[in-house]
């Protein structure tokens, strides 16, 4: 059996995807719908809580958009158990060292590569009526959103299993912006980007506006975010109260 939607997100090709932040799985279900390559369940910064995370991906899944979570903490697990709920791929915020990659690839790998729980009978695997062995493996993007992670982006990236470097914009501008020995954050963006590059990874990045987007591509940005759900209701909101 071949998985289009998993071999599209592993390949060269540009994949553009969502951030949901409502934690509705209602608007999980209709952005599913879409023809968006990738939607973001987001538990960091969301409104999604863990409770709920069960319901989103019952939404979200089963179709041709590949389904990420993105967990609040490095904690193993949680990241185990949107893996088991269903997860296609696992975003983690502030992954600053090789270190913390590694441990983070440990939590989402089976022994002997990793230290993640066994179960056949969780939702992944068809409540025990699928084998686990047939099923892709799920993607890994970490998040390069702070001075620190820059630096270390060359080792970060060299860690097997680590599948994409996530630019988190607004953390890394903040980050950058406090201490002065700091590159730029444009030349942080072509550091993350080259970094990818060598190790024949991927680089991605959440931007607000569309228009963006071509630039960041041609930049060799191929994993893009565009606005999220929360944003796209506010402003068409506005736009009804203005008149």
């Amino acid at each position: 059996m071949t998985y289009a939607k998993e071999s599209k997100m592993r390949s060269t090709a540009p994949c553009l995807g969502t951030w949901l932040s409502s934690g509705s799985p209602v608007v999980a279900e209709l952005a599913a719908q879409c023809g968006l390559d990738w939607l973001l369940l987001d538990m960091e910064h969301g409104c999604l809580a863990e409770a709920e995370l069960l319901d989103n991906l019952r939404a979200a899944g089963g179709r041709e958009t590949v389904v990420v979570v993105r967990v609040p903490t490095h904690e193993a697990g949680l990241i185990g158990r949107a893996l088991d709920w269903g997860a296609d791929a696992i975003m983690v915020p502030h992954v600053n060292t090789a270190a913390e990659a590694r441990a983070i690839v440990s939590a989402m790998k089976y022994p002997p590569e990793g230290g993640r729980g066994y179960s056949r009978s969780v939702r992944a695997y068809g409540y025990g009526l699928q084998k686990p062995e047939a099923l892709p493996v799920p993607l890994l993007f970490v998040q390069i959103e702070t001075a620190e992670g820059v630096r270390n982006v060359r080792e970060i990236a060299a860690v097997p299993g680590v599948d994409v470097l996530f630019v988190g914009p607004a953390d890394l501008g903040l980050s950058l912006s406090t201490e002065p020995d700091a590159p730029e954050y444009e030349d942080a963006l072509d550091q993350v980007v080259h970094a990818a590059r060598e190790r024949g990874i991927h680089a991605g990045i959440l931007v607000r506006n569309a228009d963006d987007t071509p630039g960041l591509l041609q930049r060799g940005f191929t994993k893009v975010a565009v606005d999220s759900d929360l944003s796209i209701l506010r402003s068409r909101f506005l736009s009804i109260a203005r008149g």
